[in-house]
């Protein structure tokens, strides 16, 4: 079955951290490369960091040197790491390929933050 199971997200106060996972099936994960994604309310999904199937990154410029993608190809795993969170990134979180496919969507993993 090829799916996508994000989890992870939280309520975290500004300037804390988080740690995202997406755990995918084979099919999907092994030789993509692998994107995380947000939409936050009245927007429109964005890319906010991609990693080839080698581990090169590339990153939004809102996020970049807070948030950090990594993937572990053992666990078919996907990663993104964030810090110094702003209220800013509020939104839900996805993975997907990158170009995401639309018969990938998963269900997200909320993060907010608030103080």
């Amino acid at each position: 079955q090829v799916q996508l199971v994000e989890s992870g997200g939280g309520l975290v106060q500004p300037g804390g951290s988080l740690r995202l996972s997406c755990a995918a099936s084979g099919s999907i994960f092994n030789g993509y490369a692998m994107g995380w994604y947000r939409q936050a309310p009245g927007k429109q999904r964005e890319l906010v960091a991609h990693v080839t199937s080698r581990g090169g990154t590339n990153y939004a410029d809102s996020v970049k040197g807070r948030f950090t993608i990594s993937r572990d190809n053992a666990k078919n795993t996907v990663y993104l790491q964030m810090n110094s969170l702003k209220p800013e990134d509020t939104a839900v979180y996805y993975c997907n390929r990158n170009p995401a496919r639309s018969n990938y969507w998963g269900q997200g993993t909320q993060v907010t933050v608030s103080s």
